[in-house]
């Protein structure tokens, strides 16, 4: 049977991939939603006039949109599909272009309900990052405190004797 921290992570992957190939399909073509499309591009000429430096570079607010559309889209493919470790990676590049994307919302002066969503998910995405790291050395611990009862138990005996 599956443990429950398994069932937390399969479960978080998957629910977390399949909105971030829904949102970076949104960035990237309106045929899902013509107004969420059109409302993105409007988002991110705000964010790439608030960051001039986005210009000198070379990155307008098209391709900013665009990368972290694709970004999204690729990563999310990796949480809902790919098993093993590229999932922490995907997990870990989601949770900076969620970082980002808050910088992007405090940057512009959003209100918080412009930006909830990527708060929500950036612990989300954190919250699935921990539990996946987290060693699994429980068994092993529960061994060691059954010597250690079992050490204790013997001393007590000879003490006794």
């Amino acid at each position: 049977m599956a443990s429950p921290r398994t069932i937390t992570i399969v479960a978080l992957s998957f629910a977390l991939g399949l909105f971030f190939v829904f949102m970076g399909t949104i960035k990237l073509t309106p045929r899902l939603s013509k107004d969420a499309y059109s409302e993105m591009k409007r988002a991110y000429k705000s964010y790439a006039k608030a960051l001039p430096g986005l210009k000198k570079i070379g990155i307008s607010s098209v391709l900013l949109r665009k990368i972290i559309g694709s970004l999204e889209v690729g990563c999310g493919v990796v949480l809902t599909l790919v098993p093993g470790r590229p999932k922490d990676v995907a997990n870990f590049l989601l949770l900076l272009v969620m970082l980002a994307v808050l910088f992007f919302h405090q940057l512009v002066g959003d209100p918080l309900k412009r930006y909830a969503h990527a708060l929500v998910f950036g612990i989300l995405l954190t919250c699935r990052l921990l539990i996946a790291r987290q060693s699994d050395d429980r068994p092993e611990r529960e061994d060691t405190r059954d010597e250690l009862q079992i050490n204790d138990q013997e001393r007590n005996k000879v003490k006794q004797s």
